[in-house]
């Protein structure tokens, strides 16, 4: 099937309507590089790529903020950022194949997540088309804005179920002065946790604070319970991390670097190592991190040891449909196509759900756009 690719906001409109009007079903993405992640789309009989809505519309780096429509390669957005040493920390995966749009309709985060927030917290303002055709704005380009922007918090991680996102308006951060990562070896997994806990109760808070199993860390050449801190700011402030941490191995320059791409591309890498695998996402308490781990010891785990989201990896899509319990806050986050059909991902989703069906239909009457695409359930 022939992929549309709208040059304009005011093309991709008209296609959305065109189809919308005649009752077709649309699959829509970016460069659709995060397919292994959520529900599988229906066969559609559209398919709209965002991909040649690439421009950056407004940028003043004194502002801290930028304007970038959804096509824009992610990491072309990093690169010109980093330019005026500044950044959007999230950390996603799929990073050099995915776009702007996409990383925000997935609602990708990563290691960073727990200083700097998620994607809800780096959107400053939206613009989207919905299936009739209507483009709609949510925000603006002023980070104390905060009119309307609920709404272009429900695309974020919507996976293109209710509208089109075209436009996304970000604050950007101040890259730090200088970074170190300090890493943790233990055999036992309560020692690695009264580190973590230690880090917690400190003065200093770091960016990033990673825990990885034995089995995940053999895959990047470690053995253990693994702990990963990654600290800036100041050189004064990176030194006394140092001496805080000084029973942690320090880690510099482009190690660091390779440190944190591979745990940002864990998933990715574990997929193409594993073609049958699978990944579940648990969300919990800091207290809870524990229990998760414990269900299964020899699991690959990722876990965000600063605000309990784990990812479990599984070599088998059975062996991650064991690991759901019909606890809500699990789902299997990313599965082959093959293996996603017609399989139950997110077996419980909760009481929320029964708003998230009245949001589609408020904005997809007919379910149009992206069918299954969102773990199954819309």
């Amino acid at each position: 099937m022939q992929t549309l690719r709208p040059a304009s906001i005011a093309d991709l409109a008209s296609t959305l309507r065109d189809a919308g009007a005649s009752g077709k079903s649309i699959a829509i993405g970016g460069a659709f590089s995060k397919q292994a992640m959520g529900g599988p789309i229906a066969a559609a009989d559209v398919t709209i790529s965002t991909a040649a809505l690439n421009r950056v519309l407004e940028y003043d780096p004194r502002d801290l903020t930028i304007s970038v429509e959804a096509g824009l390669p992610y990491a072309d957005l990093t690169r010109l950022l980093a330019e005026h040493r500044q950044m959007i920390p999230l950390d996603p995966p799929y990073a050099a194949q995915s776009t702007a749009g996409g990383v925000v309709a997935a609602n990708c985060s990563g290691p960073r997540r727990r200083l700097y927030g998620a994607v809800r917290d780096c959107i400053i303002g939206m613009k989207f088309v919905t299936v009739d055709g209507e483009v709609a704005g949510s925000g603006g380009m002023v980070v104390k804005n905060v009119a309307g922007l609920d709404m272009a918090k429900i695309m974020v991680g919507s996976f293109g179920t209710l509208a089109a996102i075209a436009v996304v308006n970000f604050k950007t951060q101040p890259a730090p002065e200088t970074t170190r990562t300090f890493l943790f070896e233990n055999l036992d997994l309560a020692g690695v946790l009264t580190r973590r806990d230690a880090i917690l109760k400190g003065v200093l808070q770091p960016a990033a604070i990673d825990m990885l199993s034995p089995a995940a860390a053999l895959c990047l050449g470690r053995k253990g319970w693994i702990l990963a801190v990654e600290a800036g700011g100041t050189a004064e402030t990176v030194a006394r991390y140092a001496r805080e941490l000084d029973n942690f191995e320090p880690v510099y320059g482009r190690a660091a670097t390779e440190w944190w791409e591979a745990i940002r591309e864990f998933t990715p890498a574990f997929l193409k190592a594993h073609p049958g695998g699978a990944v579940v996402r648990v969300s919990t308490t800091l207290q809870g991190i524990r229990q998760v781990l414990e269900q299964d010891p020899t699991v690959a785990a990722v876990v965000r040891a600063g605000n309990g989201l784990c990812y479990l990896y599984t070599e088998s899509f059975s062996q991650a449909a064991r690991l759901l319990n019909g606890d809500g806050r699990r789902v299997i986050e990313f599965a082959a196509l093959e293996d996603k059909a017609d399989r139950v991902l997110w077996p419980t989703p909760g009481s929320d759900f029964v708003i998230m069906e009245r949001v589609k239909e408020m904005f997809d009457p007919h379910r149009l756009l992206n069918r299954g695409r969102l773990y199954g359930r819309i």
